[in-house]
């Protein structure tokens, strides 16, 4: 089978905001307590911050991180988690059926964003709290002192103003359930309102606003309309949520769907453009709403474990997927997709971090990497600069779902400021390997700078025994041209230092 991939650095997608690379931890499981944060482990720091958890983090490379949920915000005291961990209530979280002792609050988490070296996204409670509760966090997070929330953030040792630039107006705020749920106009209104009063104590913030939390929601469409009525003015996102899990394990041809399901996020990605473009057309407005994919993954292996989890507990394991090698190939092509739409897709949050549907897993021993790792890794490191609009040329095969899936999934990104073109390619084929070529346009190849693939596991197979690995991959670069040969479902990427 052959494959090829036309390349022109005048067809340009975006500037890509590598804010789509982002991440997410909320109060949820082993995210925080016993994931990011457990004091008396064996690498944990004088604040209780896992450097083995930080050391991983750093690899992936996560410029963004949103914070503190997902459901849990919406019953969220966020005064709960300042001041000394001494005087800090313990809650029922009704989000989850947990116990949270809010050992771990706002300082703690700015904190470990610093050694981390990433920022902050936000979450305000407009489930169970509003407008007042959202602008006092605000204030205490981004004013610099003579008030009394900055002046109660100095007492509480930072000194500094944290200078949050990105705030989500609530979760998934369509949800039944979620604590709080709202009708589209109730949450759209609320919204505007909470957004007017964030932005009167600092104008330099940037605010998402809800969409739906599934497109397969009876609300989808409707609700995004009606709430950009309400509130676009006033906000600059739009939030969409997508996860992804297997239909039927026992057809052989799932397998064939499953990777096909990148479609099903362009799909959704381009039908919220085109309503926010429908509201921006219908209010005469310059403005353009872009849009921030702040929840998306694959979410199935954990449901029936979750269903036996006793409530009441303090960090229990709840969503702990354990992905295997289809999962990291469903992966890969959907950070394709984000990087396809990455004119309109400006934030994306991979849910979530560690130990809830996370790339990274620990235990009181160390850490460890799933499947899914290794093509976050790489892109998330390696798409910089622009992404080239793909020009693919390849046999394409029918699924379940979609009548016409290509079997190589492809795009480059170009940084032209390093010289530096790279190119991501998946081949979706499970039993014949595909001659690939990439043709340049405008430009000549200097040499290569790295080629891996990823490859050679069952769908199957996952990485609790450590055993997979990226791979050199063979590659032909002579002028214009790079060739290799993908094998049988494999994720590959090349990286070509080029002149112009």
């Amino acid at each position: 089978m052959k494959g090829k991939l036309t390349v022109d650095p005048s067809n340009q997608i975006s500037t890509i905001d590598e804010r789509i690379y982002g991440s997410f931890i909320e109060q949820l499981g082993r995210a925080v307590y016993d994931g990011i944060y457990q004091p008396g482990q064996a690498s944990a720091d004088e604040n209780g911050l896992r450097q083995d958890v930080i050391d991983a983090i750093k690899q992936l490379n996560v410029p963004i991180v949103r914070y503190p949920g997902g459901n849990f915000v919406s019953q969220y005291k966020w005064e709960d988690g300042i001041g000394p961990k001494a005087d800090r209530p313990t809650r029922l979280d009704l989000a989850w059926k947990s116990i949270e002792t809010n050992e771990f609050g706002l300082h703690e988490f700015m904190n470990w964003a610093k050694k981390v070296g990433t920022k902050a996204d936000m979450a305000v409670n407009l489930g169970t709290r509003g407008i007042m509760a959202a602008a006092n966090l605000v204030e205490y997070c981004n004013f610099p002192k003579g008030s009394y929330w900055s002046d109660l953030r100095r007492k509480n040792g930072q000194e500094a103003p944290y200078r949050i630039k990105t705030w989500c107006l609530g979760n998934e705020m369509d949800g039944p359930w979620e604590i709080g749920q709202k009708t589209a106009y109730e949450y759209g209104h609320l919204a505007n309102e909470a957004a007017k009063a964030m932005r009167a104590v600092d104008d330099h913030i940037e605010l998402v606003a809800c969409g739906s939390s599934s497109m397969d929601n009876p609300t989808f469409g409707d609700w995004e309309a009606t709430v950009l009525d309400q509130c676009y003015d006033n906000v600059d996102y739009l939030s969409l949520h997508r996860y992804y899990g297997y239909y039927n394990d026992d057809d052989p041809t799932e397998l064939d769907n499953y990777l096909g399901k990148n479609i099903d996020l362009d799909q959704f990605i381009k039908g919220v453009v085109a309503i926010c473009d429908a509201v921006k057309a219908k209010k005469r407005t310059n403005k353009t709403i872009n849009l921030s994919l702040d929840e998306w993954n694959v979410w199935y292996h954990s449901n029936d474990a979750d269903t036996k989890v006793k409530p009441w507990q303090k960090a229990p394991h709840m969503l702990e997927d354990i992905y295997n090698f289809e999962d990291a190939l469903l992966v890969g092509s959907l950070l394709i997709t984000l990087l396809k739409n990455s004119d309109r897709v400006k934030i994306a949050c991979l849910a979530q971090l560690v130990n809830v549907i996370a790339p990274i897993m620990t235990d009181d021993n160390g850490v460890w990497y799933q499947s899914i790792f290794y093509p976050f890794m790489q892109v998330s490191n390696h798409g910089k600069g622009v992404a080239l609009a793909p020009k693919v040329d390849v046999a394409t095969y029918q699924s379940r779902e979609f009548p016409e899936v290509p079997y190589l999934d492809s795009i480059a990104t170009y940084d032209q400021a390093n010289g530096e073109l790279t190119i991501f390619a998946e081949n979706k084929n499970q039993h014949e390997s595909l001659d690939f070529k990439t043709q340049l346009k405008d430009l000549t190849i200097a040499e290569v700078i790295e080629a891996t693939q990823f490859y050679g596991y069952g769908p199957k197979e996952d990485n609790r025994n450590g055993q997979m690995k990226l791979q050199p991959l063979s590659t032909q670069a002579a002028g214009d041209q790079i060739t290799a040969t993908l094998q049988p479902l494999s994720w590959n990427m090349i990286r070509i230092r080029v002149a112009n």
